[in-house]
């Protein structure tokens, strides 16, 4: 595989590139896969608006889309560790380098 600058891959953007398309097709045909899959009772709960099912498929779809665009620039990992490190940090100790 062949490395780039920030210690990323040309795998890792292509999967990355791949998994934001996925994303965005989600928020495009919100209302296919509401068609084909249902709605999601918990959106219906929560989301408490007439179309919350619709709104819950393009909410993970942005989502999706944006750790996709976020694992291929090579910042996802480095953003999920921090987080961790942030909400769990106090339990486990400083990170070991």
């Amino acid at each position: 595989t062949m490395l780039m600058e920030g210690g990323w891959t040309i795998g890792q953007f292509i999967i990355g590139i791949i998994v934001g398309g996925i994303g965005f097709i989600l928020v495009w045909k919100a209302d296919w896969f509401l068609k084909n899959f249902g709605s999601v009772p918990f959106a219906e709960k929560y989301l408490s608006t007439e179309g919350g099912s619709r709104l819950f498929y393009k909410l993970f779809g942005m989502l999706i889309m944006v750790g996709g665009m976020m694992h291929a620039v090579g910042i996802l990992a480095p953003t999920i560790q921090w987080l961790v490190d942030q909400t769990f940090g106090q339990y486990f100790g400083p990170p070991k380098e």
